[in-house]
């Protein structure tokens, strides 16, 4: 099985964010470009196997593995096997390249896929959109792009952090999610990942963008955000409750991540 949707491109050109070309192709062929492809793509494989080259290596794309080329890249796929189920997204707009460096798809990369089946859905959805609709077809497919980015940006990253062999992260993580409701300090996160301080930061950073401490605020806030919809706790007690040692600083860092004051929050 073959196809290759080429939408017609209207009234989406204005859009951030939309597709260029969307297909897939059972048993994909050798292809080689020296000069990249004019767009990012993103290939992922549900049969069969096959060996990307870049960069003079070569990597097994098997099952449930992705791919993300940036434009213009040099590259080189072939098939190993009779059948190599290979799908493509490419996707396009006046945002299409921040979207995808806030994403983390910033370089070459490959990585295992967790859940194919949503990313299926999605796949699907694009399709479906374009070939029923030869008007607005695309505009809808647009949505459905987004949220493909987004879910394939979740496992991408989720696959970062498990297939880790230093286990950290997941650790110090748990940690939070336990006891943010206590004073946490960062030598208490050192004991219980066996890190140094410096060596904690960078895991944080690289995987979380983000401080220890930020994303200790964080997690108080999303508790936090919870009990401002759903109870009538008074601010002091929330920040309390969630761990701040105060409700003035509790304002103060729930603007700054939120954009807004705990009782605008509360109104909205």
């Amino acid at each position: 099985m073959f196809f290759c949707d080429y939408p017609i491109k209207n009234n989406e050109l204005g859009l951030p964010l939309f597709i260029d070309n969307i297909g897939k192709h059972t048993c994909q062929p050798h292809t080689a470009r020296s000069s990249g492809f004019a767009f990012s793509q993103v290939l992922y494989c549900t049969r069969g196997s096959g060996v990307l080259c870049i960069d003079g290596k070569s990597t097994d794309i098997l099952p449930d593995t992705a791919i993300f080329l940036p434009a213009l890249y040099p590259h080189e796929y072939y098939p190993t096997s009779d059948d190599w189920d290979i799908h493509w997204v490419v996707p396009d707009g006046y945002a299409c390249k921040g979207v995808l460096d806030y994403l983390g798809f910033d370089r070459p990369m490959v990585f295992e896929i967790r859940d194919i089946a949503l990313l299926e859905h999605f796949f699907s959805r694009m399709h479906q959109s374009i070939i029923g609709d030869s008007i607005n077809g695309n505009m809808r497919a647009s949505g459905y792009l987004y949220n493909f980015l987004i879910e394939l940006a979740g496992q991408k990253n989720s696959e970062r952090v498990v297939r880790t062999s230093n286990k950290a992260i997941v650790t110090a993580i748990d940690h939070i999610n336990n006891c943010f409701k206590n004073k946490i300090t960062m030598s208490e996160l050192c004991e219980v990942t066996d890190l140094s301080k410096q060596q904690l930061c960078r895991l944080f950073k690289r995987y979380l963008n983000s401080r220890p401490m930020e994303y200790i605020a964080k997690r108080r806030i999303q508790a936090a955000k919870e009990l401002l919809r759903s109870t009538d706790m008074s601010i002091e007690d929330i920040a309390e409750s969630v761990g701040f040692c105060s409700g003035s600083y509790f304002c103060k860092l729930f603007a700054r991540y939120e954009g807004m004051t705990p009782t605008q929050f509360k109104s909205v």
